[in-house]
């Protein structure tokens, strides 16, 4: 097929596809702000009205509108370029708050043009953006360029109030917008694992061998773009584009127009196989900090002239995402049917760069051309979009008359909380005074060639609920300089100079890295001179959380003990860098020991029940051990670390943060949703209030990934199977669980143990955080399980109640009571060594417990 036959059918499919895709359907909620412009501005088919039109509100005492000097407007189509010729511009925070009539998933596009008028050049901006409840943009800083920028994000917006504040980094400085869009969306566009992870900032929507697509010829108004500035060339490799001109076959449960235009499924590129070996390969330039992505494949068989000829492999990067993929099994024998497949890249590539190939290892090709080649119609790229920083409101006052009318007791009330702030401000000042008093000299740190050092500066080692550092080293660890942390610590903290952590890494050398996040790579290291072995998580230079991660785990780790948390050794502040030493968990985690594969053999059932029951006393203590809970907030199986003895220890607490204080009857913590995709409790992402449930919730994800040996989301299985969730929950509905249990441990789990153990992960993953256990229940319902599993004499008729457990346990006079202030900084009592682990809760009823359990123990 010649280049002009495909034009004539590009010409024809376009035509009529681009017809049934732009009448979309009206969203409940449909804002298209044109910033500054005192007229409307039509695009194409849609209408943006000026901002001060009275559809949205506007906090403009802080703000002006400007427009562009004529011929500085982007190069493009006369009615897009309009969108582009004025701005709002903000001098202090302000909002626009857009009325919601739906809540549920939401577009939010946010264009920018920088222009220079009058006495503002905006290219000079630096601000961020975000709502309530999440950082949008955390920093943003314009480059000259002529091409506009559009960012769009997907929300799950629970409130009927949507509030955009836009907030200028620097004293001086400016923000601005050229025009917003807030758009409701079909709440089945995203699956179900996605749904946690909003929101998504979109990196990349691509046409793959098919046309642009502008936001008139979809459905949501998204723009696609073309493949080519993407596909990179390779010798030998031939691709070509196809074009179908008959009709798509939807089939009920799989892609729908809302998924993506019908132009996208009826246009592909092909990939001529001259080898087996062959691949088509596309680059796409992503955030270098390592960050994780939701990556969408479009996929539609319209070059088969039969069932089961096309065969697809696809792979990004390193990562295998389906294998000898048969669009037709899909579609059940059917061709032409939409299907789409998402894949989850947990973290990318420094390099700031994803590479995709498709391509076909299936034997039966042989060149002939009776077998198409492997196809790609579409491909999107969407960040987890989990920003820095706090979120910042500026809430709009709507000016009524009832506000006019109540003035003297708004100003009343005012006067009074300024008396309540100017006093506690001097509390402040003199606390202040006091702290700064015990905190090390200035001097005596190593000098600093960035920003962030010394933190020890910078931030008070001595937490203000966590009492006082004392980190575990021993005395004559070598290299390590003791820092006075304040009058009541029974331990000096251990400040590493970076030499010596060079030195114990053979410079870092990439072949001692156990493990990297988003703080930065984790090394195996031995102190000089026959010292401990250790673990060093090195802080990132493009980490955006490094200073935040470093202060939190010295913060939280300096003041907790437990034999079921990781142990903090030391830190380094010096020479530029941040890094954390902590003991080193010889056998790597419990992710890795489920899917590590290789030499290692995998773990039991009984130590997988004693990690998990391990990390849940771990985190039982942060949720009780202090007056305020401590949340981790990032539970999963690779943040669970086993030690020498296959003990489950809670790791990685660069999230954690203080909840809930009960004795000011607050329930929970308003905060930006943190955590990692797939374990994230859904009732936090959508309503942002964090609880000690939500850990729960991770954990009790943890306990079918520990009972079924596979990942939380695995977008390579069928659609009901993707989610593990979902997926577990329906057979423990259906009583049925020990059909998904992990073959290689299946012989091993007793009916008994498994039916109680199925029963606290499916209470654990309830819906509503208030139906959910504590976590106190969940560690013994976890030791239940494994008095269940280990007497063979042991049978129960009833281990379906949680409350079984509390009927038999006695009242006591004196309940299991928090520490006091000597207990938790290692002053007073019997030291250090007698109350440091913490697990007054088993200790109070270990005897009882046993008892209950133990035939021969009554």
């Amino acid at each position: 097929m010649d280049k002009f036959q495909l034009a004539l059918i590009l010409v024809g499919v376009i035509s009529t596809l681009c017809c049934s895709n732009t009448a979309a359907s009206t969203p409940a909620d449909n804002y298209l702000i044109s910033c500054g412009s005192s007229a409307s501005t039509t695009v194409g088919q849609r209408v943006f009205v000026p901002d001060d039109s009275g559809s949205v509100t506007l906090t403009s005492p802080h703000s002006t509108a400007v427009s562009a000097p004529p011929g500085s407007a982007p190069d493009l189509a006369a009615a897009a370029a309009a969108l582009y010729k004025t701005a709002r511009v903000f001098t202090a925070p302000s909002s626009y708050a857009f009325r919601i009539r739906r809540p549920g998933r939401h577009f939010v596009r946010l264009h920018f043009f920088p222009f220079a008028s009058g006495s503002y050049d905006l290219a000079a901006a630096s601000f961020k953006v975000s709502t309530q409840d999440a950082v949008l943009i955390d920093s943003f800083t314009p480059a000259h360029t002529s091409e506009p920028v559009r960012d769009e994000l997907l929300l799950d917006v629970a409130r009927d109030t949507l509030v955009v504040t836009f907030v200028p980094l620097a004293a001086g400085g400016v923000a601005f917008v050229n025009a917003v869009e807030v758009v409701s969306v079909p709440d089945d566009l995203m699956a179900a694992p996605a749904r946690t992870s909003l929101p998504l900032l979109t990196a990349h929507r691509v046409n793959v061998g098919g046309p642009a697509v502008a936001a008139d010829g979809d459905t949501l108004w998204r723009e696609w773009t073309t493949d080519e500035p993407y596909l990179a060339a390779s010798v030998g490799i031939v691709t070509r584009e196809v074009a179908y001109n008959g009709s798509l076959d939807h089939l009920a449960g799989d892609a729908t127009s809302d998924d993506a235009p019908d132009i996208v499924y009826a246009t592909a590129r092909e990939l001529v196989v001259l080898n087996t070996v062959d691949q088509m390969t596309w680059q796409f330039d992503v955030d270098k900090r390592p960050s994780s992505y939701l990556i969408r494949f479009h996929l539609c068989d319209i070059v088969s002239k039969a069932p089961h000829l096309l065969s697809i492999d696809v792979y990004v990067g390193s990562h295998t995402v389906a294998t000898g993929l048969d669009l037709s099994t899909i579609g059940n024998g059917n061709l032409a049917v939409p299907y789409y497949m998402d894949f989850v890249l947990d973290s990318s590539d420094p390099s700031g760069e994803i590479v995709i190939y498709v391509g076909s290892a299936s034997s039966m090709k042989k060149n002939s051309s009776a077998f198409p080649g492997p196809i790609l119609n579409g491909i999107e790229i969407m960040k987890m979009h989990f920003a820095s920083g706090s979120v910042a409101v500026v809430e709009p006052s709507d000016g009524s008359k009832k506000e006019k009318q109540n003035l003297p007791i708004v100003l009343g009330s005012l006067c009074g909380a300024f008396a309540i702030a100017s006093i506690a401000a001097a509390l402040a000042i003199l606390l202040r005074k006091k702290e700064e008093k015990l905190l090390p000299s200035p001097s005596s740190q190593s000098p600093s060639s960035t920003p962030w050092m010394p933190l020890l500066n910078r931030f008070s080692l001595r937490s203000r609920r966590h009492g006082s550092p004392t980190f575990a080293a021993d005395n004559d660890t070598p290299g390590a300089t003791p820092i006075a942390a304040g009058r009541s610590a029974s331990a000096p903290s251990y400040r590493f100079p970076f030499a010596v952590l060079r030195e114990a890494t053979n410079n870092f050398d990439e072949r001692l890295v156990i493990g990297a996040g988003g703080f930065g790579k984790v090394y195996r290291a031995v102190l000089p001179g026959g010292g401990a072995t250790v673990a060093v998580k090195r802080a990132s230079p493009e980490s955006r959380q490094g200073a935040r991660e470093f202060r939190a785990e010295v913060e939280l780790l300096s003041g907790l003990r437990h034999r079921h948390l990781v142990p903090l050794v030391g830190y380094c502040d010096d020479a530029g860098e941040l890094a954390l030493l902590y003991e080193y968990m010889e056998h790597g985690s419990l992710r890795s020991r489920l899917y590590g594969g290789g030499a290692t053999p995998p773990l039991s059932w009984a130590q997988r029940l004693e990690a998990l029951a391990g990390a849940a006393r771990g985190l039982l203590y942060l949720h009780t051990a202090l007056s305020t809970p401590v949340i981790h907030r990032d539970v999963k199986s690779s943040n669970i670390l086993l030690d020498g003895g296959l003990a489950g220890r809670v790791a990685d607490f660069g999230l954690s943060r203080s909840g809930p204080e009960p004795e000011l009857g607050e329930t929970h913590v308003s905060t930006a949703v943190k955590g990692s995709f797939g374990y994230v409790d859904p009732e936090y992402a959508r309503t942002r209030k964090l609880t000690a449930k939500s850990d729960v919730y991770s954990l009790g994800v943890v306990l079918l990934e520990a009972l079924c040996g596979r990942p939380v989301v695995d977008p390579r299985l069928p659609k009901p199977m993707v989610n593990l969730v979902e997926w577990a929950l329906h057979w423990q509905r259906r009583g049925e669980l020990g059909k998904v249990v992990d073959r290689r441990i299946a012989a091993e789990v007793r009916p008994q143990a498994l039916a109680k153990y199925g029963e606290t992960a499916a209470r654990c993953l309830a819906e509503r955080g208030a139906n959910r256990p504590a976590m106190e229940d969940v560690v013994w319902s976890l030791q239940f399980v494994m008095r269940l599993q280990d007497d063979s004499g042991l049978d129960f008729s009833d281990v379906n109640s949680l409350n079984f457990l509390r009927e038999l346990a006695p009242p006591s006079e004196d309940p299991p009571r928090r520490r006091s202030s000597q207990e938790e900084d290692g002053s007073g009592g019997e030291g250090e060594g007698a109350v440091t682990d913490g697990e007054f809760t088993d200790v109070s009823m270990r005897g009882v417990f046993w008892q209950m359990v133990n035939v021969g123990g009554r």
